[in-house]
């Protein structure tokens, strides 16, 4: 028995999707299909397609950064560990995460807050939300802190909120789609999670550097 060859199995794949989108008369224009698609591709779930949202051009703007190489920054591992570093690093990039830093532990204990909420502070003494992609998957109060952050000046290029869970994840998105100052791209209503803002931050990197979503 001959095993599939991986490329062919991404070909096939996301043929399988385009045609479950079809039947849903779900039509996406590029460069959002791009996005959803891989989305789709890693959760095997087509309602995906109708919870992102995006603001005007917001993949765009997440693409200009890319190739323009902006610093990438999640607010946990589970995230980080997931993101292409090769696509990142030819395109100049750099790949942070604060959730351990112990300054973001100490404060978080003397302030009586999250981990999350002191990181995204961290990072925006430290220079590294200004022209970045904030990738949130897991942590709706880093996305909480961030938009208060925003809210103070803080201008990154794309902020992909889309946090999963039952306890603050849903209105820190809807939140989210009430800013107008920076471009942001959400999952609405519980679903999200790590899984989704590493899909959408990869298939950003493939759109930067023009590679398909047929490719590996």
């Amino acid at each position: 028995m001959n095993t599939p060859h991986p490329h062919a199995i991404a070909a096939e794949s996301f043929a399988i999707i385009r045609q479950g989108l079809a039947e849903r008369a779900v039509t996406l224009a590029p460069p959002l299909a791009a996005v959803v698609e891989r989305i789709i591709h890693t959760t095997a779930d087509f309602e995906f397609a109708e919870l992102v949202q995006t603001s005007p051009g917001a993949v765009e703007a997440g693409v200009r950064a890319l190739q323009a190489g902006c610093a990438v920054l999640t607010d946990v591992h589970m995230v980080r560990v997931g993101i292409s570093t090769t696509r990142l690093a030819a395109l100049g990039g750099t790949l942070h995460c604060l959730i351990d830093d112990p300054a973001v532990a100490a404060r978080a204990a003397a302030h009586g807050s999250t981990r999350g909420a002191q990181s995204m502070r961290l990072a925006a003494e430290q220079g590294l939300l200004d022209g970045s992609i904030v990738a949130i998957g897991n942590a709706p109060t880093a996305l909480d802190e961030l938009i208060r952050l925003v809210a103070a000046g803080a201008r990154p290029a794309l902020v992909v909120g889309v946090p999963v869970g039952f306890v603050g994840a849903a209105e820190s998105k809807a939140a989210l789609t009430r800013v107008t100052a920076v471009p942001w791209l959400v999952t609405t209503g519980r679903k999200g999670g790590s899984t989704i803002a590493v899909a959408t931050v990869n298939a950003l990197l493939r759109l930067a550097v023009g590679a398909g979503n047929d490719e590996l």
